[in-house]
Parts: structure tokens; C-alpha cells; sequence
């Protein structure tokens, strides 16, 4: 089975040892600038609300004294054999939609969560149900520690949630979020390795089997209705900035996505 028939099939894939360690190092040490900035921005509610991930990691204010390096951030997540992947895997055009970073929470009586990404947001849950095939939101995993950090419930890209599986993710019926679930795959990755899932299937995080957390996830998709509105133009690179980035269609697509939904009237 290939990359294209596992996520078909699956809803994930795991491209092996896709980036050499002189590329990860180079995301690494601007995530790291980032993270720490961060922190020191949000030490409260880092402690008080048990953050896992922050987001939003190509955002102006993290370079402000370091303009040539969000060029270069621009540059490495959009490299160009990540873009012809992700052409060759999806014969669809594919967006830039954000980027977050999971990291271990620092209290360890927090429990992972099953969940589907949109159950955060105001969509009803039956309209997320019949849209489901319709819509193709992706993150991409790229790992700066190896780590055992996602659990996913493959097929659940392509069907909706069982009655346990919907007890559990939304806590009904006396069921709690963090209960284990049949059929799911704990997924192991390497420095190098990328992963690829379907953010709308159910899936958690790990935090019990990592002593570091440190993965990059950029969310990508194909453009559709429900997330438009959900896209934050200040992560977008600006006409300037285009001009020194190779791989552009991620950006120009999110770009252009963007002026349309600031144009469309409530």
C-alpha cells in the first residue's frame, strides 16, 4: 500500500525519513526562538490552563527584529519536495491555513482528549457529519524530537463517530474524553519522518509516553466554506515577501481565500 492508498484507506501516512537532520535543525532553531518568545509572553496561561500547543507560528509579531528570517520560515515549511508531496498525494489545490506547535503540558494530571478539529468551533455537529467527505483538512507533522505523540481511529476520516466513539469524544452519558478507544493506532515518529492525518478524524494527543513533546504541524487543506472564515491573514506572507519565496501557490491560494472571505458581508 502507498502513501496516497494508506491515507485513502486510513485517513494518515507517515512519509519515512522525508527530511535529512540539516533541515529539521533549520526549522528547529526558528521554532525554538519562537516558542521561547512565546512562553515568556504566556507563562501564566501555560501553568494555569495546561496549554499543549500554541499556533499562529508565522505570525509578524514573532519577527519583528527578524524579518529576513520569516522569508526563510516561509521558505522551509513550504520547501519544495513537501509541496510536490503533497501535489502528488492530493490531486487537489492544497491551502496554507496556519501552524501550531505540540509540546507536553507541564502538569502531568492532564489527560489527552479524543476529538475531531471542528468540534471546537460554533459548526453544528450534524452539519460537520454531512460535509464530512466533502472537506480535506490536513496536518502535517514534522517532529523535532522523536516521539510517540498521536492516537488516531483510522477510517474515522471517512465516517462519523460510532455511539461510543461520540459518547466519549463529546463527553455524554457519563463518558469522559480520555477513555480508550477501540481500533486506535498509537503513532511512532522519528526525526525526519513527516505525518500526515486528516484532522477531522478522531484522534488525541500522548503526552504520558514522552518525556519532550516538540512537533511542528502545519495545517494545510483544500479550500471549503466551513474553515474559510477560520483563516487569520496576518500568518500569510505579504506581496514583499512573495517575491522571495519559492514555492508560492500555498500562500497565494490562503491569500486570495482570505480577501474573499473580508470581502463577503455577515
Amino acid at each position: 500500500m502507498n502513501a496516497s492508498q494508506q491515507f485513502e484507506a486510513q485517513g494518515y501516512t507517515i512519509l519515512k525519513q522525508f527530511f535529512q537532520p540539516a533541515e529539521i535543525a533549520q526549522i528547529s532553531s526558528i521554532v525554538d526562538r519562537i516558542y521561547n518568545q512565546w512562553r515568556t509572553d504566556n507563562h501564566h496561561a501555560l501553568i494555569e490552563q495546561q496549554l499543549i500547543n500554541m499556533h499562529s507560528l508565522t505570525d509578524p509579531q514573532y519577527f519583528q527584529h527578524h524579518p529576513a528570517e520569516r522569508i526563510r520560515f516561509f521558505n522551509l515549511i513550504a520547501s519544495t519536495k513537501l509541496t510536490r508531496a503533497l501535489e502528488q498525494l492530493f490531486s487537489t489545490e492544497i491551502y496554507f491555513h496556519n501552524t501550531q506547535l505540540f509540546f507536553n503540558p507541564q502538569s502531568h494530571q492532564k489527560r489527552p482528549y479524543w476529538h475531531r478539529d471542528l468540534q471546537y468551533s460554533p459548526i453544528d455537529d450534524n452539519v460537520q457529519a454531512a460535509e464530512q467527505h466533502q472537506m480535506l483538512s490536513l496536518h502535517v507533522r514534522i517532529p523535532l524530537v522523536a516521539e510517540k505523540g498521536v492516537e488516531l481511529i483510522p477510517g474515522t476520516h471517512k465516517r462519523w463517530d460510532t455511539n461510543l466513539e461520540h459518547n466519549v469524544r463529546l463527553e455524554r452519558q457519563g463518558h469522559r474524553n480520555d477513555e480508550p478507544l477501540p481500533d486506535s493506532v498509537l503513532v511512532e515518529l522519528h526525526l525526519g519522518d513527516v505525518l500526515i492525518f486528516n484532522a477531522q478524524m478522531i484522534h488525541r494527543g500522548n503526552y504520558a509516553l514522552n518525556h519532550e513533546r516538540k512537533a511542528l504541524d502545519l495545517c494545510l487543506g483544500k479550500p471549503h466554506r466551513l474553515v474559510a472564515g477560520f483563516l487569520n491573514s496576518n500568518g500569510l506572507p505579504n506581496d514583499q515577501e512573495l517575491e522571495h519565496i519559492h514555492q508560492t501557490r500555498w500562500y497565494t491560494l490562503a491569500r486570495t481565500i482570505a480577501a474573499s472571505t473580508e470581502l463577503t458581508p455577515d
